[in-house]
């Protein structure tokens, strides 16, 4: 039976199967290729998008834009000043107008709960764009980088290990598509920053149907062993204090992913990163960080992130053609 996802909600990963996910790596894949080959694909033509933006965001912002133009939508992107979501009007509120006003929603901000909630009322499809728990846009792109590195379906029965804070919302999600897709996953960092304890056992009931393995562990070179992607984040999240530096570069430096650890993993092993990255200190909050603590590089080495096994802009472009694939799949 063909997959069909029109009028669906993109939420989170866990509710979709493994031909849904593979239906939108498909699609993202073929829009890619249209988009270098120059070739239109206004399938959406006359349609209208509202982009909710609690977090400011670079990659989300300009894909769901360029996304949305390519597709033959009018996009309106409403800032955190510009909406009175959650302030001055409910969720729920905000929900029933803009459904009534646009044909698809996008959002990115806090809880889970919001982007839940708003699709509960809205009437149209409803695509996270980041939440304080997962980041599903994100992974869409990220296995289809792994996949033109290793093929399509190539990922089955490798190893991918994230290094850090992996109870992030990209670590999380990551987790998830792993499982869903019969990818081995492993957590590498201290306990304080695993994903939840729920999550790994939903994830691990998954993954005994998929035959992947989810595997947490604190040690480096057990994390390492054996991976085919090594995946980081940066180790404070956006809606966090700053005063949290102090204390994550005490938990999480022995992770920095640098040339000994990627020494470790497999020899076709590459690296990856959803950006931004403190790589150096040519950013305002990387130069705060070294005056402060003395780290010129944090949660990657500027030798990794711009060495041949990086990956990172790659993954970086296909944020826009995956996006555009869930648009598409939803709206069509």
């Amino acid at each position: 039976m063909a997959v069909s996802l029109t009028g669906r909600n993109f939420l989170k990963l866990l509710d979709f199967t493994p031909e849904e996910i593979r239906y939108l790596l498909d699609l993202s894949a073929e829009l890619k290729a249209k988009k270098h080959a120059g070739e239109p694909h206004r399938y959406l033509e006359g349609k209208n998008v509202a982009l909710i933006f609690e977090k400011t965001s670079t990659r989300t912002r300009c894909s769901f834009e360029v996304g949305a133009a390519d597709l033959g939508m009018h996009a309106v992107y409403l800032d955190p000043s510009a909406s009175q979501i959650g302030k001055k009007e409910s969720i729920a509120d905000t929900a029933r107008v803009l459904g009534r006003m646009f044909d698809g929603i996008e959002y990115r901000g806090y809880g889970q709960e919001r982007v839940e909630e708003l699709a509960e009322y809205a009437g149209v499809p409803v695509w996270n764009g980041l939440t304080t728990e997962f980041h599903p846009t994100q992974m869409i792109a990220d296995v289809l980088t792994m996949e033109e590195e290793f093929g399509r379906g190539g990922m089955r029965g490798r190893k991918v290990t994230f290094m850090g804070d992996a109870g992030n919302n990209v670590g999380n999600s990551l987790m998830v598509v792993c499982a869903k897709l019969g990818i081995d996953f492993c957590a590498c960092g201290p306990a304080e920053q695993m994903p939840d304890a729920a999550l790994v056992e939903t994830c691990r009931a998954v993954a005994a149907e998929t035959g992947a393995t989810i595997t947490l562990t604190a040690d480096v070179d057990e994390g390492a062993r054996g991976a085919s992607v090594i995946y980081t984040d940066i180790w404070v999240s956006m809606g966090e204090s700053a005063e949290l530096w102090g204390e994550r570069i005490r938990l999480l430096s022995p992770y920095q992913v640098n040339a000994e650890l990627m020494a470790k993993t497999e020899p076709d092993a590459i690296f990856m990163h959803c950006l931004p990255s403190f790589h150096d200190r040519k950013t305002d909050i990387g130069e705060e960080v070294y005056q402060k603590f003395g780290l010129p590089e944090l949660e990657v080495t500027d030798e990794v992130f711009e060495g041949p096994r990086s990956r990172v802009f790659d993954e970086a472009e296909n944020r826009l053609h995956s996006i555009k694939a869930v648009m598409l799949a939803t709206l069509r």
